[in-house]
């Protein structure tokens, strides 16, 4: 039996354009959306990639935990400053949510 080929055999085959996969040194692939009349730049970050630094989700207000895959945000003509770590399922349900977002009580105050 000959071993699994993990490559695509043509450069056609991918399954995104080679604009959208723009892989970095997060390990995933970035592209643009349009949310709240802005567009924002999306990228998707890998978890073996995500090791060493926790974040705050703006989404659940809970903690990303270090090697998690989470999904990074910023409106496209913005600085570093603006950058948010989202959970992925979080960023998908942006629209759903409400402004506000009310923590438990007993989740940590930072």
């Amino acid at each position: 039996m000959s071993p699994r080929r993990n490559r695509p055999k043509g450069s056609g085959s991918s399954g995104r354009s080679a604009e959208d996969d723009r892989s970095g040194r997060y390990g995933g692939w970035q592209s643009t959306e349009s949310w709240q009349g802005e567009e924002w730049t999306v990228r998707h970050v890998a978890g073996a990639s995500a090791r060493g630094k926790a974040y705050r989700c703006p989404g659940c207000d809970q903690l990303i935990p270090a090697g998690v895959p989470h999904v990074v945000a910023w409106p496209e003509f913005s600085g570093v400053d603006e950058r948010r770590h989202w959970h992925k399922s979080c960023w998908n349900a942006k629209d759903r949510r409400t402004t506000r977002v009310q923590r438990s009580r007993n989740a940590p105050r930072f």
